[in-house]
């Protein structure tokens, strides 16, 4: 009679190969790519598992780089801006290179100082249609784009709206020794508030297409 394989069994952790740094489920890691000329993929730990081999497999949930989604790298993504996807895929443990921190948007706006392993998520990302949740945004300033963390911006004491100095007239370097800014309609006799708008961030309905799965 055939022996029967022994089941996997779960895994409370693993330690990452030649580092002391330890993963468990719900860790963001970074994981490396077929293609040794692209940055590391990033992704939430979901489950560890180990075969009757010891051979170790982590299910995990992919966040993507706007460059990677259907309506790619936009005006207002940050540079360290990922997006929570609905793609799960299981990998060999072996393929993690370190851990990372994926941050809320709110938490990545107050860190003084960003390190590499700091990165920030505002939308989640369905893979195949190009969707995003939340699917719109508020805009701010008077080109009205979402706000990116990675660029300068003053608030006006007047409307508390926020504004980029070169929208403004101004360097970043002026706009640095403000001590107190109000916009140009609320420094004039005019002052009219406008309502706070959104900007629909998913793509166009001619970019929603079946994207391809990522090959490792």
């Amino acid at each position: 009679m055939a022996k029967t394989k022994p089941g996997k069994k779960d895994l409370d952790s693993y330690n990452i190969k030649g580092t002391n740094k330890v993963v468990r489920p719900g860790d963001c890691v970074l994981m490396r790519p077929s293609d040794s000329d692209k940055p590391p993929y990033v992704a939430k730990v979901e489950k560890l598992e180990a075969d009757h081999r010891n051979n170790v497999k982590v299910r995990v949930r992919w966040y993507y780089r706007p460059e990677e989604s259907i309506g790619g790298r936009r005006q207002f993504h940050g540079a360290k801006e990922l997006f929570l996807s609905d793609h799960f895929d299981v990998q060999s443990a072996h393929t993690i290179e370190g851990k990372c921190i994926v941050h809320s948007f709110k938490n990545y706006t107050k860190l003084e100082n960003v390190g590499p392993e700091d990165y920030f998520c505002r939308f989640e990302y369905k893979a195949a249609t190009g969707g995003f949740t939340p699917d719109r945004v508020a805009v701010y300033c008077k080109c009205e784009m979402p706000y990116n963390p990675d660029d300068l911006m003053v608030q006006c004491e007047g409307c508390k709206d926020w504004f980029h100095p070169s929208c403004m007239g101004m360097t970043i370097e002026e706009a640095k020794k403000l001590e107190h800014f109000l916009c140009s309609d609320c420094s004039s006799e005019d002052d009219t508030k406008r309502p706070l708008n959104s900007f629909h961030v998913s793509p166009p309905d001619e970019l929603k297409v079946d994207s391809k799965r990522r090959k490792r």
